[in-house]
């Protein structure tokens, strides 16, 4: 009895202690699964923090790139691949994105002059030779075959195990803008040169012309009060008033000059018949030419009214004359026009001189330019011709064989 007793004692005690083992184990492994469950959470929270982290680098990057412009590229060294990434580029209507072409097919869109220092570039960085390329080349659209500039930028982005390159990654972008830029600074800096060179060459020039005739004047002024004979004191006052005009005419281009780079020339618009205008200049000028040499007009009409500035189509028509009569010693002097066309009209004068060379023939309206510079005058008269002929709205030309003459012609509206 007593061992029975003692049995079911002993039988308790057993199952409470496997009662309480298997809740403390319970309570360890909740315990244990509570601790991972923590920690997977720390995990997790890190990684979706590193996903967007890499979301907004994203964004970023793409940002980045469309903000500059710029597509990127990836080439295999081992396939001689190209796949383009992104293509943010303006205007560019070739590559997309994600797009893939051969190393020597993209080689081909590039301009000829171009493509040799671009392949020897781009073969230096993949067999090791380098570490970037940078180079600034040509490219042909794929469709219309017109070409614009590009920069280009590449770099090492994976290697094998003996260091020899197996991708690279590179971005491009247009650069049009800024070669645009850069011709334009390269063209004003040629201009300003040139610039500088003609206006020594015209304080040079207007040093001897002004000289010229003041030293005539000065000198036949001194010796005029000697001379007794009328005959020759005729003479004397002919000559002082010739070298007068001839200094006046340089003191009046200048200043026209002066009134057009001011923005102070008024326009006088006026109507009169242009047959009449034409007859007087040429009339006028015919004490000016070489004795072999006649002057005579050619009228489209018998009688032609316009409206411009009388003073103005005046002092370009004598400017045209003077250098007929300057550089023509036999033969003749046209003045005429043509029948207008479309409310304008084309004035012109046509000599039978010594002719302009034709790689000359687009400078001669240039300010303080001259064919000859042994041939007296500022190389002014010209360029005020086209100033005015544009106040008029019209435009001036020369046509002209080397030897056989000239014609000068000003085209402008006739109301």
């Amino acid at each position: 009895m007593l061992q029975q007793l003692y049995y079911s004692i002993g039988r308790e005690q057993i199952l409470d202690i496997l009662i309480w083992a298997f809740l403390i184990g319970g309570l360890l492994a909740l315990a244990v699964m509570l601790y991972w469950q923590v920690k997977q959470s720390k995990v997790l929270n890190f990684e979706l923090s590193q996903l967007e982290k890499v979301k907004k680098h994203n964004v970023e990057y793409d940002f980045i790139l469309k903000a500059m412009h710029l597509a990127v590229w990836h080439v295999d060294t081992q396939s001689e691949s190209v796949t383009y990434e992104k293509d943010f580029r303006e205007k560019v209507d070739g590559f997309t994105p994600a797009s893939e072409t051969s190393l020597k097919d993209m080689l081909a869109y590039f301009d000829e002059e171009d493509r040799q220092n671009l392949s020897k570039a781009l073969n230096d960085i993949m067999e090791g030779k380098t570490d970037s390329f940078h180079e600034t080349y040509r490219n042909s659209s794929w469709y219309s075959g017109d070409k614009y500039w590009t920069e280009g930028f590449a770099t090492v982005a994976e290697r094998d195990a003996e260091g020899r390159p197996l991708k690279l990654v590179g971005a491009s972008m247009r650069i049009d803008k800024r070669k645009e830029m850069e011709e334009a600074l390269v063209e004003a800096r040629n201009r300003a040169e040139e610039s500088d060179r003609l206006k020594s060459a015209f304080l040079a020039n207007m040093s001897h012309e002004i000289r010229t005739p003041l030293n005539a004047i000065i000198g036949f002024t001194s010796v005029l009060p000697d001379v007794e004979d009328n005959d020759e004191r005729k003479m004397l006052l002919n000559l002082i008033h010739e070298n007068t005009q001839k200094l006046l005419h340089i003191v009046d281009d200048v200043v026209n000059i002066s009134k057009v780079e001011t923005g102070k020339l008024e326009l006088v618009m006026m109507s009169f018949d242009l047959n009449n205008e034409l007859t007087v200049q040429a009339d006028a000028v015919t004490k000016d030419v070489k004795p072999d040499v006649t002057v005579s007009t050619s009228f489209a009409n018998e009688s032609q009214y316009i409206m411009t500035d009388h003073k103005c189509l005046v002092e370009i028509l004598q400017h045209y004359l003077s250098n007929a009569a300057k550089f023509t010693d036999a033969g003749s002097i046209v003045v005429g026009y043509d029948q207008p066309n479309e409310g304008r009209i084309r004035i012109w004068i046509k000599d039978t001189g010594k002719g302009i060379p034709e790689n000359l023939q687009q400078r001669v309206f240039e300010r303080f330019f001259k064919v000859d510079e042994f041939v007296p005058g500022a190389g002014l008269g010209l360029s005020i011709c086209q100033t005015l002929a544009y106040s008029l709205g019209g435009k001036v030309g020369v046509q002209s064989v080397l030897g056989e003459g000239s014609t000068f012609w000003v085209e402008i509206p006739i109301q």
